[in-house]
């Protein structure tokens, strides 16, 4: 099984984020993660989506997609070609000896204290999913009380094509 990572460009209209949801939930694909924002033109929003499946279910995904009336733009963000990241929030339950410990860790991730309170500390780290799974993996003996993770975005390196509509 293959993951892709899509980057839907769409008109931001009410409805849009549903219609794209419904398409993938109909054929039973599911989406491994999902961000949405508003481009540097507020007629415009950027969709973000990773997909996992063969080839076959890959390239049915990109077709359904195009097929959509708002979709403008369909561009796969390729490793090496692109710049992906996640956003992860971890609250961390901690005494005094363990949050001296849990901030070296976050420090190695140059990750941020974004919150300390007598028992937690509130960690924001940025960066490709490899960097998050590991700086989690050290989190494994501490005891994680709240997670989030915002989903991938990214885009591709270098000149934006506006010549491919997609």
């Amino acid at each position: 099984m293959k993951k892709v990572v899509l980057s839907l460009l769409v008109d931001n209209k009410p409805g849009i984020l549903g219609r794209v949801c419904g398409l993938f939930s109909r054929r039973g694909y599911n989406i491994d993660s999902l961000t949405v924002g508003e481009c540097q033109d507020p007629t415009i929003s950027r969709m973000t989506v990773t997909v996992s499946g063969d080839d076959i279910v890959l390239e049915q995904i990109r077709k359904q997609c195009a097929k959509l009336i708002d979709v403008r733009k369909i561009i796969e963000l390729e490793d090496g070609k692109s710049v992906c990241r996640e956003l992860v929030l971890v609250k961390v339950k901690a005494d005094k000896k363990q949050k001296q410990e849990i901030i070296a860790i976050a420090d190695i991730f140059r990750a941020k204290i974004v919150d300390v309170s007598v028992n937690s500390l509130m960690i924001e780290l940025t960066g490709n999913q490899n960097k998050l799974e590991a700086f989690l993996k050290l989190l494994d003996g501490f005891e994680v009380e709240e997670l989030v993770r915002t989903g991938i975005t990214g885009l591709s390196r270098g000149a934006f094509d506006t010549t491919d509509e997609g």
